[in-house]
Parts: structure tokens; sequence; C-alpha cells
């Protein structure tokens, strides 16, 4: 993305990621915490939701910098953002994260072009992955 825009926009696209990471975790993981109770929650079965329950996944989305700490509770997705380190991060391109919930991509093609990146407990990030690929897409294709 940087390579296509001129230097002053660059600049100033850069500057406000560094500013978007340096506001705090707390009202974007609460947002995304509510939106995963609407898409996520109700797909899960019994075993999908005690397997997932506990860890910390920390999501970046790179072109803005917004990040997210999430973790699945008994009840629902629950803001995470006091945690201090993740079990698991994924940093992903909005673009490639929109392609991937709504089923447009496969998580492996996204891995392997670098388009997403997954850092942390190997074990989790396949299990989550397994998850979503068995539930397939999250989005409708509109």
């Amino acid at each position: 993305m940087h390579d296509t825009l001129p230097p002053l926009a660059a600049r100033a696209a850069a500057q406000a990621r560094a500013l978007v990471r340096r506001l705090p975790l707390q009202p974007p993981s609460f947002a995304a915490a509510r939106l995963l109770d609407r898409l996520l929650w109700p797909r899960l079965d019994a075993a999908q939701r005690e397997a997932l329950r506990g860890p910390v996944l920390e999501l970046e989305l790179l072109e803005p910098g917004v990040r997210v700490r999430l973790r699945l509770g008994e009840r629902g997705f629950e803001a995470a953002a006091g945690c201090a380190t993740p079990a698991l991060r994924i940093r992903a391109r909005s673009r490639a994260l929109w392609q991937l919930l709504r089923g447009e991509e496969d998580a492996d093609r996204l891995f392997f072009d670098r388009a997403l990146v997954m850092e942390g407990d190997t074990e989790f990030g396949l299990l989550v992955k397994n998850t979503l690929d068995a539930l397939g897409p999250l989005l409708g294709r509109h």
C-alpha cells in the first residue's frame, strides 16, 4: 500500500497509524467483542466454546493501526485490553481480513502471501484457524 502513495501521503498515513496505535485498546476491543457475540458466538458449539475459552488474542489491522484484545469467556467474547501479553497475535491487512470473513480467501493463502501473520501460541492459532474454517464465512457476500 505504501508503495503507491506519494511521499507526503505515506508520511501522513504513518503518522496517523502511530497515533491510532497509542489510543486505548478498551473501546475497540469492547466493540469487537460485541460484534463477535453476534457473528461468531451463536455458531460455536459447546466443545468449540470450551476449547477456545481463556487465552487472549490480539488482532491488529495494519493500515489503520487498530488493535483489539479479546478472550472467550463463559457467556461470550470479552474485551481483554488490560492483559499484558496475548497468547496469540494476528496482524492482517484490512482487505485480507474482510476477504477471510466473507469466505473469499482462504486463511492459508493469506498466511503464505503474508497478508495475515500469526505469532505466539501455535496450538491456539491452529485451533482458531481450524474452528473458523469449519464454520465457514462469518459475513455474507454483498
